[in-house]
């Protein structure tokens, strides 16, 4: 059973959204039309943890961040809102598809002369990036998450982060009768990060799942 499935917890995600920052009108439709158009809309990162990527993007003044999962823009537009003066975001998609809905939404966040949208295979695209991060935010195939880290962290700034989401994976990792691949790949990657001494960690309960490494 998913964490967020029972009455209270219900509850309980309603008064946390209730005392978090607005969302505003562009985030607003930009959910509304991934819902009504795009399949798998439940991919879209939502509001609490949309706020959660501008904040810690903004309080870490970052420079670069790359995005791992464009989907429909929701989260890099968070992201990219976190940038300080002259920022950048990297973000990768699979699905060219998305195209036009992902700079329509940037265009209207005015966030277009940040982003520096790649389409194609992630694994391909990012030994291609020669630039010092200082947030990276991974939400693609979970198959691949140990490799993208693996990619990433020598391009990660001391201090920088590395945010996985979907580490919870619809509480399936702490539920000891889930035995499947997807779920096994998962638990391993969580163990990983947390035995890694390249990295301090927390992982939040927030959706479904963030894992925050910290660069040592």
């Amino acid at each position: 059973m998913h964490p967020m499935n029972t009455l209270a917890n219900k509850a309980l995600e309603k008064y946390v959204d209730d005392h978090t920052s607005l969302q505003d009108e562009v985030l607003r439709k930009l959910e509304r039309e991934t819902y009504l158009k795009v399949t798998q809309a439940h991919m879209v990162s939502g509001h609490l943890q949309g706020q959660l990527l501008t904040i810690l993007a903004r309080s870490m003044n970052a420079k670069r961040i790359l995005e791992i999962g464009t989907f429909t823009g929701y989260s890099g537009i968070c992201l990219a809102r976190g940038l300080s003066e002259g920022g950048k975001l990297y973000t990768l998609e699979v699905n060219e598809e998305l195209e036009e809905m992902i700079r329509k939404y940037f265009e209207e966040a005015k966030l277009s002369d940040k982003l520096d949208l790649r389409f194609g295979n992630a694994l391909d695209i990012l030994p291609e990036i020669d630039d010092t991060l200082d947030l990276v935010f991974i939400d693609a195939d979970k198959g691949n998450y140990d490799k993208y880290f693996e990619l990433v962290i020598d391009k990660v700034r001391t201090g920088g982060l590395i945010i996985a989401d979907n580490v919870i994976w619809k509480g399936k990792v702490y539920d000891e009768n889930a035995n499947d691949k997807k779920t096994q790949v998962i638990r391993d990657f969580n163990k990983k990060v947390q035995d890694d001494p390249r990295v301090e960690n927390v992982f939040l309960p927030i959706r479904d799942g963030l894992l925050i490494a910290c660069k040592k």
